[in-house]
């Protein structure tokens, strides 16, 4: 139970940091910063499996620290971005 509620509390803090980083108005709720904060702890625990080599230990997908946690999270914002981006017709 205090596993999950870790989660959250990374999730919700890395998910925030990420739309205090990243520039211009993201119109997401509390439920999609947390959902933001969780993708991109993922994105992050790869990053470092990447970077860093997979533990041997431990193999598989594994979520990261707040800092990857936000790193993560900031690119999968920018990604979420480009694709509004590109789906909404400009002037």
């Amino acid at each position: 139970m205090l596993s999950f509620m870790g989660w959250i509390i990374t999730g919700l803090i890395a998910g925030s940091l990420a739309k205090l980083f990243v520039p211009g108005r993201q119109p997401l709720g509390c439920l999609l910063t947390l959902g933001l904060g969780l993708v991109g702890s993922f994105v992050g625990g790869m990053i470092s499996s990447f970077v860093f080599g997979p533990d041997p230990m431990d193999p598989g997908l594994h979520a990261s620290g707040l800092i990857l946690s936000t790193i993560g999270a900031v690119i999968v914002l920018f990604a979420y971005i480009a694709l509004l981006q590109r789906r909404t017709p400009g002037p």
